[in-house]
């Protein structure tokens, strides 16, 4: 049987911003050796991610998947809440 769909990304990351109303920006750190150098390297992308129960929060840990475009920027949504922020 052939697969009809192709296997969605999965990144984890932290919220940084949930001041809009269904929707996060999540930041996804990733390290890797530069090819001639060998030092590490770190690299940050911001994602719009959808979280239509408004659950996460700033500082929580979150999975994230690709979906369908959603709006000009949203093209991710939130799986799960890995971990909480602590509350000041």
């Amino acid at each position: 049987m052939v697969e009809s769909q192709a296997k969605r990304k999965i990144r984890i990351g932290e919220v940084v911003s949930d001041r809009m109303e269904k929707t996060r920006v999540v930041v996804v750190e990733r390290l890797f050796s530069h090819p001639k150098y060998r030092k590490v390297i770190r690299r940050r992308k911001k994602f719009m991610v959808d979280d239509p129960k408004n659950e996460s929060h700033i500082g929580d840990k979150v999975r994230i998947a690709e979906t369908r475009p959603l709006s000009k920027r949203k093209r991710w949504r939130v799986l799960e809440i890995l971990e909480r922020a602590e509350e000041i």
